[in-house]
């Protein structure tokens, strides 16, 4: 049956599936980041053998997230916030031995091998929170440059 008006039948709407937008405060994504990285690690150490490659490949995207959905005014917690996540999460991986100095042993080497992997997702976490924080900085000036 033709449409009426004798027009083309309309398009049908189509939603859009938005990603989630919370807003963490510089503690939550500290604390965020930090369940992250220990969930990581456990996933790690039981799916990979305690592979620290894995780990520090899927440290970025939770470096990424952290500084994506941190509150405006929180920006600059999130580059400080994600390398203790990373040292947090890789402490029960890391692979030290005896006591409590073997395990910190164990850890500086981890930190220390991996550090690529460490300065690479702090590089993502404040080139995110750079550009998010020029965007906001623009969006509060461009109403006095139309007044």
């Amino acid at each position: 049956m033709p449409a009426q008006g004798g027009g083309a039948p309309r398009p049908v709407p189509v939603r859009r599936v938005r990603m989630p937008r919370p807003r963490l405060t510089g503690l939550g994504g500290g604390l965020f980041a930090c369940t992250s990285m220990v969930l990581v690690a456990g996933i790690c150490a039981l799916l990979f053998d305690s592979s620290l490659f894995v780990y520090g490949l899927l440290f970025p995207p939770v470096a990424a997230a952290t500084a994506l959905w941190v509150r405006p005014a929180d920006l600059i917690t999130a580059p400080i916030g994600v390398p203790i996540a990373f040292a947090a999460g890789v402490w029960p991986i890391s692979g030290g031995s005896g006591g409590f100095g073997g395990q910190l042993m164990g850890l500086v080497s981890a930190l220390s091998l991996h550090a690529g992997w460490l300065y690479a997702g702090t590089l993502v976490a404040a080139l995110i929170a750079l550009v998010r924080k020029a965007v906001l900085i623009g969006r509060r000036r461009l109403p006095r440059r139309v007044a």
